[in-house]
């Protein structure tokens, strides 16, 4: 899916490291974490923040930053 609409809960998130999706206009990149992969962005105040596949599906998300 590359549109700026944003993906269903069904959507398969990108499992290759270092994807980017975006989410609420903020970037999140894949990264290998301790033995699992995990979201790695930022809050609205620029704190590191590391979100879940099934938390950034809640959240919502898209392949291109909306806007």
């Amino acid at each position: 899916m590359l549109s700026t609409e944003t993906a269903t809960e069904t959507d398969p998130l990108p499992t290759a490291p270092c994807s980017v999706v975006w989410s609420q206009g903020r970037p999140y990149v894949l990264e290998p974490g301790a033995g699992t992969l995990r979201w790695v962005g930022t809050d609205h105040l620029g704190r590191p923040l590391i979100l879940t596949g099934d938390e950034l599906r809640r959240r919502g998300w898209t392949h291109r930053r909306a806007g």
